[in-house]
């Protein structure tokens, strides 16, 4: 039988990327990724993936590399994708060129600058924060007084709440917006900012609306982390809403991706509930990060990865739920800086009643640095059960199993009671 290739454009670090090559060789594909770098995944060499080292950013290395692999190997390319949200619209592009199934790829770019984004939505209608662009800590300040405090200072394009945070005075904004234009792009993972979003802050709980073309599998809680950050420590699936609250906020979400003009493949839209409805957040052209998959598999069975990966090849699939149960996932966090000597715990986790998955993020020796967003996760837990509130429970009490200890001095970090973060691990969500 021919081999069928599934070109994916570099990969997450954590999580989703694991589980595309996974998901590709369960329906019978040959998963390659294309990556300037291959020991940035480490998954790649454990599970025997192939690779091939090109120049990800350049369109033109990439169809050269996708022509000497088949030449080389034999079979056909059958599709193109990326789990990494920075390359879903060259990997659209490049599915385009080679005549396969493909998204939008200049929605997906307008969606992944956050200023296009605001105003797209803004322009179709759709309520939200008032915002503005600033190229300087000076013209955030002005849009901030214009705007009214508090704000949330965002970097134009980026994911995984990096080098997002709450602002509450103008010296607060300046500080914010300095730190992302400035920053070191390859130790924050950041792309370099020409601008900052600057936006009002919506006040309310968060949920986020996890979509397949346009369909809505299911409405998920999320729960943060302390201010100034909005790194997300915890996510429970399907949210506890009422009818009438689903349906508001599922029709807000799929309206924000009709506005957008997207509408294939996946999507994770981010609202809050304020006082005067559902808002907008954001619309990531992409599937939730946060394991938020595997989370909707445990608790009803859709694979949302295996449908995006079958998608790309063009097997149409209609996500079914095969079962009616809640799941959670809660994350310990990193308190400070230093050495990794090991996550503990794990198995004792994993004994935990409903506990389903229990992972480390880190190898021993890992550097711990810390950064403020989802790159702080030094494990998860995910767990189960009948309802709702049992599933949290479990899994909060599987995080309280695992310990971080260092190797710089004998004083374990343990997720034992709510504190600030300085001082624990893990915080517990409002």
């Amino acid at each position: 039988m021919s081999v069928e290739w599934l070109i994916l454009v570099e990969s997450n670090t954590t999580g989703s990327g694991r589980l595309f090559c996974s998901r590709a060789r369960d329906i019978g594909l040959r998963p390659v990724v294309f990556t300037h770098r291959p020991d940035r995944y480490p998954y790649l060499r454990t599970d025997g993936i192939d690779t091939r080292t090109v120049d990800t950013t350049d369109p033109e290395a990439l169809l050269l590399a996708i022509a000497a692999l088949v030449e080389e190997e034999g079979g056909r390319a059958a599709g193109v994708t990326s789990s990494s949200e920075y390359f879903i619209a060259a990997a659209s592009t490049l599915a385009h060129r080679l005549g396969l199934p493909h998204a939008d790829a200049e929605a997906i770019r307008a969606c992944r600058d956050k200023v296009t984004q605001r105003t797209l939505l803004s322009r179709g209608g759709m309520p939200g924060p008032r915002f503005a662009a600033a190229a300087t800590p000076a013209e955030a300040a002005s849009a901030a007084s214009h705007i009214g405090l508090p704000v949330v200072v965002k970097p134009r394009t980026g994911s995984g709440s990096i080098g997002v945070r709450i602002c509450r005075s103008l010296p607060d904004v300046e500080a914010a917006v300095s730190a992302i234009l400035e920053a070191d792009t390859a130790g924050l993972a950041l792309p370099t900012q020409s601008s900052v979003l600057v936006e009002e802050y919506l006040d309310g709980l968060e949920y986020s609306v996890e979509v397949l073309d346009t369909t809505v599998v299911g409405v998920t809680r999320k729960h943060l982390g302390p201010e100034p950050h909005f790194v997300e420590i915890g996510h429970d699936f399907p949210a506890a809403l009422d009818a009438l609250e689903r349906e508001a906020i599922c029709d807000a979400a799929l309206e924000a991706l009709r506005v957008l003009g997207l509408g294939w493949g996946p999507a994770h839209v981010e609202l809050r509930r304020t006082p005067d409805g559902y808002r907008i957040v954001e619309v990531n052209p992409r599937l939730a990060g946060g394991m938020i998959p595997r989370v909707v598999e445990e608790a009803c069975g859709i694979d949302m990865v295996q449908h995006v990966v079958a998608k790309a090849v063009g097997r149409e699939t209609t996500p079914r739920p095969t079962r009616a149960r809640s799941a959670s996932i809660r994350f310990l966090l990193a308190g400070r800086p230093g050495r990794l000597a090991e996550v503990g715990g794990v198995e004792r986790a994993r004994l935990v009643p409903g506990v389903t998955e229990v992972c480390a993020s880190w190898e021993p020796g890992y550097d711990v640095t810390i950064r403020n967003s989802f790159q702080d996760r030094a494990a998860h837990v995910i767990a189960a059960a009948d309802d709702g509130r049992a599933a949290a429970l479990a899994s909060a009490s599987g995080l309280a199993a695992l310990v971080i200890r260092f190797a710089d001095d004998g004083h374990p970090e343990h997720p034992t009671t709510p504190a600030d973060r300085g001082t624990t691990s893990y915080v517990r969500s409002p």
